[in-house]
């Protein structure tokens, strides 16, 4: 909660210009759940969506085909610790480890697409 503005600040991939007819979402769970977080994340031009904990469990149970989207992240992410040179860094300097993560995120996407038997 206390990073928001600064995670914000963080992202540096352009992004198109929100405006009401397509406006631009961000995802949060029940520890952002703050107005001073939904302040800021509007001041970036975001609409918040907020859940409530638990909300998503009783979603999955009602709503026929429901997925969390927050699982890709952590799927993702379990796949990365599979690669020990990342999950525990050698590398001293900070391009070097840049360079393995984009090779391993790569090699997950290539094992993603199936072409890899």
């Amino acid at each position: 909660m206390k990073l928001v503005r600064r995670t914000l600040q963080s992202i540096f991939a352009d992004r198109p210009e929100p405006t009401e007819q397509s406006p631009q979402g961000l995802c949060l769970d029940k520890g952002y759940d703050y107005e001073e977080v939904r302040e800021i994340v509007k001041e970036f031009g975001f609409t918040a969506h907020i859940r409530a904990r638990g909300e998503e469990a009783q979603a999955i149970k009602h709503e026929a085909g429901f997925k969390a989207r927050r699982w890709v992240v952590e799927r993702t992410h379990s796949w990365m610790n599979r690669f020990r040179r990342i999950l525990v860094r050698w590398e001293k300097l900070a391009e070097t480890y840049l360079a393995m993560l984009h090779l391993v995120l790569g090699i997950i996407t290539w094992r993603a697409t199936g072409l890899l038997k």
